[in-house]
């Protein structure tokens, strides 16, 4: 299943590339260089409703169902849950990355309602940028451990949760500081590009280079280095993990389906192939075409090549955010516990009242299993349940 998964997305960047490069026509390399003309095509799509409606709506949604969601889980998990668990650790870090790119969506809305003209100057552009792509590492990076421990959980039930708790703490620890030095490179290369044609300063949306380094033919920060970046990235941290959650989830199901011949699964089954459905739907919305036209886009930059896929790119590339607002699906299918817990918050339920509800309800419920109800002063008539 894994192998056969990984041919078809081959199969899909090879198409995709096939219909972005062309010999000649309308489309030309992206690759301005500062002062000059921007192509046509762009221009075109940079001043369409593509850019200046759908875009923004798009980050509007992120932010107005990312940031409530995303801060509830981290409260919850912070200030409700009572038991730590190696789940619950990449949970909260995944709610992090989340909420840490969300709160800068608002300059993203503000940028694409101006008619894609960035006023904020360059380093917050570049902030902007990094953020954006620690969050989709970061989001890919966690994910891939939740999968990987929700099938430890089911395979090896008896396992120490304490060493557990450890690892999950080092391999989280382990995965920021990846990002954070994987994400440098992104603070070389220059994001900005003022067009002086079109009046507005676009944020990451054109490759520029400065006229001295064209004369020299000196491309390297410009053209090369996002190339070999988002080419090893693509490889490193999208499509090895995406192989890892695939063999994941194929072994919890055979997990299950042990189980289920013992006669012990039911809903655990259903609720894992609830999930399984959640995380294929991010990859695919999200995941799987921002970064195939990631490999695309600068492979055609790269290359010199004519290209004819922008808007798909940028498109693809603003879609890749939404995994923000699916994430806290994947919490709540995750744990048990945290959908309880989900569930008090928005019912405004305190801890002291949960636990009463809990212990009244565990009394009925043996009482229901002897036929009777008892009381704490001493004993009552019996009443039939």
């Amino acid at each position: 299943m894994a192998v056969s998964a990984s041919y078809w997305i081959l199969f899909l960047c090879v198409c995709v590339i096939f219909v972005s490069a062309q010999p000649s026509g309308k489309g030309r390399s992206l690759v301005v260089v500062q002062g000059s003309d921007i192509d046509q095509v762009v221009k075109d799509i940079l001043q369409s409703g593509l850019t200046t409606v759908f875009l923004p709506i798009v980050y509007i949604i992120v932010f107005a169902v990312g940031l409530p969601c995303n801060a509830m889980a981290i409260w919850v998990l912070l200030f409700r849950s009572k038991k730590i668990h190696p789940s619950a650790i990449y949970m909260g870090n995944l709610a992090l990355a989340d909420l840490m790119f969300v709160i800068w969506t608002p300059l993203k809305i503000a940028y694409h309602l101006k008619g894609n003209n960035w006023t904020y100057g360059e380093g917050m552009c570049k902030v902007l940028v990094g953020f954006f792509y620690g969050n989709m590492y970061c989001s890919i990076l966690f994910i891939t451990c939740l999968s990987i421990q929700r099938y430890w959980v089911c395979a090896h039930p008896l396992s120490q949760q304490r060493k557990n708790n450890k690892l999950a703490v080092i391999v989280s620890v382990c995965i920021w500081i990846f990002i954070w030095v994987s994400t440098t490179p992104l603070y070389l290369h220059k994001q900005t590009y003022e067009s002086a044609e079109l009046n507005i300063t676009t944020c990451h949306d054109i490759s520029s280079v400065s006229q001295e380094n064209y004369k020299t033919n000196n491309m390297f920060l410009d053209v090369q280095l996002p190339y070999y970046y988002f080419m090893v990235m693509a490889g490193l941290v999208f499509f090895i993990p995406m192989l890892v959650i695939i063999a994941a989830y194929v072994l919890l199901l055979r997990s299950l389906g042990k189980s289920a011949i013992e006669g012990s699964a039911g809903k655990t089954r259903q609720r894992a192939v609830v999930l399984i459905v959640t995380v294929l739907i991010t990859f695919l919305v999200c995941f799987i075409p921002s970064n195939v036209m990631l490999v695309v886009h600068h492979s055609v930059q790269e290359k010199s090549w004519a290209n004819n896929s922008y808007g798909f790119y940028i498109t693809t590339l603003c879609l890749a955010s939404l995994n923000s607002c699916l994430d806290p699906f994947i919490y709540y299918y995750v744990s048990d516990e945290f959908r309880e817990h989900v569930k008090n918050t928005l019912l405004c339920r305190s801890s002291r009242t949960v636990e009463r509800m809990r212990v009244s309800f565990s009394s009925m419920k043996y009482s229901k299993k002897n036929n009777t109800y008892t009381s704490s002063t001493g004993p009552t008539e019996s009443s039939t349940c």
